[in-house]
């Protein structure tokens, strides 16, 4: 139980914070405006990198996980492990890469403005504010790991809808509701 609520709380948060990152970049013109999204866009990844981190903990303290049924096919089964292996990487990149892109940001030193999580506590610079080419890096990437996550959301997503759907396994159930309730004929 305690794996499929943070799954889905990871889940809810992580694709509200991709809405968010596109709506904040390109949709809002105003720089105050997109501060203030950005500090909540900044709070949020942090409690994506704290799910991350406990998850990944209680799975290596907990039972293991179901696999995928017998009779599924060796391509499709290196498929989910990859895409499982993508999502738990970006699950980790995204945040350290807001974090590292907004720590050595040049307007963060100029301005003196903390890294807060919701105006609780500012999180440590890793490295002295300004550094424009760790900015520069670090954006990239962090863009770059918002499209491999999406691309691989919907991936998983579809892999979902077709294991519930249209091969009919318990797959889909196990994600949902567990392994007890009955099948969603």
């Amino acid at each position: 139980m305690p794996t499929r609520l943070i799954h889905w709380i990871t889940a809810g948060i992580v694709l509200w914070m991709l809405g968010l990152g596109v709506y904040m970049t390109n949709f809002v013109p105003d720089p105050l405006d997109q501060f203030a999204l950005t500090q909540i866009h900044k709070s949020w990844g942090f409690v994506v990198f704290v799910l991350a981190v406990i998850r990944v903990v209680w799975m290596s303290f907990s039972r293991k996980r179901p696999g995928l049924p017998a009779d599924t096919p060796r391509l499709q089964a290196r498929v989910a492990k990859a895409s499982h292996l993508i999502l738990y990487v970006m699950l980790f990149l995204m945040p350290l890469s807001g974090w590292a892109m907004s720590a050595a940001a040049p307007l963060q030193d100029l301005l003196n403005i903390d890294n807060m999580v919701f105006d609780w506590f500012a999180m440590p610079d890793p490295w002295v504010p300004g550094v424009s080419w760790v900015e520069k890096l670090a954006r990239g990437i962090h863009f770059w790991s918002s499209i491999v996550l999406s691309v691989t959301l919907f991936a998983h997503v579809g892999g979902a809808i077709l294991h519930g759907f249209v091969i009919r396994d318990d797959v889909l159930r196990r994600m949902t509701f567990g392994r007890d309730r009955p099948a969603l004929d």
